[in-house]
């Protein structure tokens, strides 16, 4: 039975809500997903301001965060209503909603007082009553629940959609880069997945702090500059890309915090060189990850990037430099979207959990058990659509 869908994301590089609308026919390996389509939502500079603003402890509080969710709630909702009008879909004939939510905060292992833990918002009560859609929201808690981190979660629909007779790595290049291994012929026991490091988030903040935009297109300043190599060499130091997996990662390491850092020891560097250093460094955190922890274990035919960072040319450029070994794709390049996947994975995975289906995986989040994901919150049409 066919069902129709929305799919939310709001990632850690802050560049919109992704909505992706999708048909979706069965459920578990007898996945089929259709994308019908897609819209990006930008943020208000306001709104980015006051997510910035959440996700450092000096600068967060109580009333930010609980105004905040809200906000985000309204803003959720209008991307929804937003992608059904630009299909000219009625918004009476959805199914569901599957929203990932804003991160915050995430706390992958605990330390000191602090246990394991994650906080996404964007409240789906809201975004139920604005739509009169059940929806689907709050997936990492469960699995963190179980022992896993939480992330990455796209894994399991990666499984559904990507697996085939070749070893594939699908690299993610958002905020944060994580790549999810799908060896040829796998079972869901045989897929594994982890946070690489830094994605766009580093590029894009400096970019921001140096150039007044808010990326690098095309990834033409990275172009025009000179990596400096002993800048290169500190930041490949950094432990986090040393560790072993199972591991994530995200603005609470590679933040703005990182960058003020960044720029007040390395900032009489020239602009175009800087970027083109942390360009670099998105990259090689990339391909170091993949020589520590997945060439050992299989030979990759295949890296399939997505992302907003498959479209800076000068990354995708470096990353097939240092991987020669690897057909370097985009999602393109397979007839299919790049900036739409992770919105329709978090549809996929709501399907699941309406479906009764675990939705997370062992060998990507290290949870003790798979288990069923999110909190479902009825809409109007919940009992409709029973």
């Amino acid at each position: 039975m066919e069902k129709y869908a929305v799919g939310l994301m709001s990632g850690t590089s802050l560049d919109g809500i992704d909505a992706a609308l999708v048909k979706i026919m069965g459920s578990g390996e007898k996945t089929k997903v259709e994308l019908i389509d897609f819209t990006n939502e930008k943020l208000p500079e306001d709104i980015k301001d006051e997510i910035r603003s959440c996700c450092l402890v000096d600068k967060s509080n109580v009333e930010l965060v609980c105004s905040l969710n809200f906000k985000l709630g309204y803003l959720f909702a209008e991307a929804v209503k937003g992608v059904c009008r630009k299909a000219g879909f009625e918004l009476d004939r959805l199914d569901f909603i599957g929203s990932h939510g804003q991160t915050v905060f995430h706390i992958p292992r605990g330390y000191g007082n602090f246990v394991k833990s994650t906080l996404q918002i964007g409240e789906p009560a809201v975004i139920a009553y604005e739509t009169g859609c059940t929806v689907v929201s709050n997936f990492r808690t469960m699995d963190m629940a179980a022992g896993g981190e939480g992330a990455p979660l796209v894994p399991y629909t990666e499984y559904l959609l990507y697996r085939g007779d070749r070893n594939r790595a699908l690299q993610n290049i958002g905020g944060i880069g994580n790549v999810t291994v799908l060896p040829a012929n796998c079972g869901l026991d045989d897929m594994y997945a982890f946070d690489t490091g830094p994605g766009n988030m580093i590029i894009d903040e400096v970019v921001k702090r140096l150039k007044g935009l808010t990326y690098d297109k095309d990834g033409s300043f990275a172009a025009e500059g000179e990596v400096n190599e002993q800048l290169l060499k500190e930041l490949m130091n950094i432990p986090y890309i040393k560790a072993a997996p199972p591991k994530t990662t995200g603005r609470e390491l590679f933040g703005s915090q990182f960058v003020d850092e960044l720029l007040i020891k390395w900032g009489h560097l020239r602009d175009v060189d800087l970027i083109a250093t942390v360009t670099a460094f998105t990259a090689h955190s990339i391909a170091e990850n993949y020589r520590s922890f997945v060439f050992p274990k299989h030979k990759i035919d295949e890296v399939i990037l997505g992302g907003g960072g498959s479209y800076n040319n000068t990354l995708v450029a470096m990353l097939k430099k240092l991987l020669p070994e690897c057909r370097v794709l985009i999602q393109e390049d397979l007839g299919y979207s790049s900036d739409a996947k992770e919105a329709i994975a978090f549809a996929v995975l709501a399907n699941e959990t309406l479906n009764g289906n675990a939705g997370n995986v062992i060998g990507a989040t290290g949870a003790v058990e798979r288990v069923i994901l999110g909190n479902i919150t009825p809409g109007k049409n919940y009992f409709r659509r029973k």
